[in-house]
Order: structure tokens, then C-alpha cells, then sequence
């Protein structure tokens, strides 16, 4: 299998002279959960305890979020993460976007969304939530969409970083090592591999080249 990767140790590059840019430009994993959790939980509280929402209703538009959430997600990482910009300047957003992710694969500070990111984007998507369904709707599917992107974050941390036994984080870990280290245009779901199936973007040669990317990770 061809290298496609500069470093596939815990290191990075340097991205910004300015270091307080550099700094922004990396985080912990656990980062998100400090932000985000609390979100959830007030926007649940708010479906309740303000809006009066039946269990069933909540649930059913938490789990919805959710289900957004991965859409969301296929696309971003298709379409905005995987661009090609034009120009040097262009070149040069694609690399920081996400082209460091794939240079670097297994730096653990540029794993998860910066909140310099994830914090616009989740207003982005609460305030078309609340235009398109009103205050009452909008609470519980954004907090089930802000808990898909935790499980997206989470998930995404855990493929580069943990060993597991596990039947389901296998076929998932399995799916993101062929995204990275055989065919890059393919494979952009990470938390799930419904849309690749959906889009046909799934792997030509899965069984040839499976076995080796995952020991890549």
C-alpha cells in the first residue's frame, strides 16, 4: 500500500507563526465534552421543563438530531473538508482544514473539532433549527444533533487512538483506516457508514487493502 501520510507517529507540524493562532489550532479530546455536554443537557431541560414536550416527542426528536447530525457530517467531510480550494491561498485553507488530519493522521491535538469551529457551527445550526421549527422543536433535535457531534468527535479520537475487540468499533475503526490509507475519496462517514452506502461512496477494494490499513492505525 502506498504511503500516503508524512508522519503516522503523535506529531504534528507547525501551522501559524503567531502562537497564540498555533495554539488555537489544537485541543484535547476531552475539550468538547466540557463544552457541549452542559449544552445538551440545557436544551433537554428546556424541551421539559419550558416547553412542556412529551417523553415520546423528545425522544423521537433527540434521536432525530442525531440521525441529522450524520448527514451533516458525510457532507462536511465530502464536500468542505475534502475540497480542493484553488490557488495557494486555497491550497493553503485545505491543508489546515483537514489535509494536516491526513498528513498527520495520528496527532492527537488536531483529532477532534477546534471550538474556534464547532462552536459557529452549532449556532449555524440551531438558529435554522429554531427558523424552521420554532423555539419548542428546535430544543431537543439540536441537542440530539450536538450529541451526534460528540459522538462523531468521540469516535473519530477513539479509531486513531484505542484498541478494540469490539465487533462494532472494528467495522467502524475499519472504514476510516481504507478512508486514510487506501482510497481517500471514499468513506467520508465516520460515526456511521450509512450515507457512503447511500452516496456510493464506499470502498472499491475493501477486502485487498482492509487488513493493512488497519494496522496503519
Amino acid at each position: 500500500m502506498a504511503k500516503n501520510f508524512v508522519s503516522n507517529n503523535d506529531e504534528t507540524v507547525r501551522m501559524f507563526k503567531n502562537p497564540v493562532l498555533e495554539k488555537f489550532s489544537r485541543i484535547h479530546w476531552s475539550v468538547p465534552l466540557y463544552i457541549f455536554v452542559p449544552v445538551i443537557a440545557y436544551f433537554l431541560y428546556r424541551s421539559f421543563a419550558v416547553y412542556r414536550i412529551g417523553v415520546l416527542t423528545v425522544i423521537f426528536l433527540f434521536v432525530a438530531g442525531i440521525f441529522a447530525w450524520t448527514f451533516a457530517e458525510y457532507i462536511l467531510h465530502r464536500y468542505l473538508f475534502h475540497a480542493h480550494l484553488p490557488g495557494k491561498i486555497g491550497a493553503r485553507l485545505s491543508f489546515m482544514m483537514h489535509g494536516v488530519h491526513h498528513d498527520y493522521p495520528k496527532d492527537s491535538k488536531r483529532l477532534v473539532m477546534v471550538p474556534v469551529i464547532s462552536v459557529p457551527l452549532a449556532i449555524f445550526f440551531y438558529y435554522l433549527y429554531l427558523f424552521l421549527l420554532g423555539a419548542a422543536n428546535a430544543a431537543p433535535i439540536f441537542a440530539g444533533m450536538v450529541a451526534g457531534y460528540l459522538f462523531y468527535d468521540m469516535t473519530h479520537y477513539a479509531i486513531h487512538h484505542y484498541n478494540t475487540k469490539s465487533p462494532y468499533w472494528m467495522l467502524l475503526k475499519q472504514h476510516h483506516a481504507l478512508h486514510h490509507y487506501s482510497e481517500s475519496d471514499k468513506g467520508f462517514g465516520v460515526s456511521s457508514k450509512i450515507w457512503d452506502y447511500i452516496f456510493a461512496s464506499t470502498f472499491k477494494n475493501k477486502r485487498q487493502n482492509a487488513e493493512e490499513a488497519v494496522k496503519e492505525l
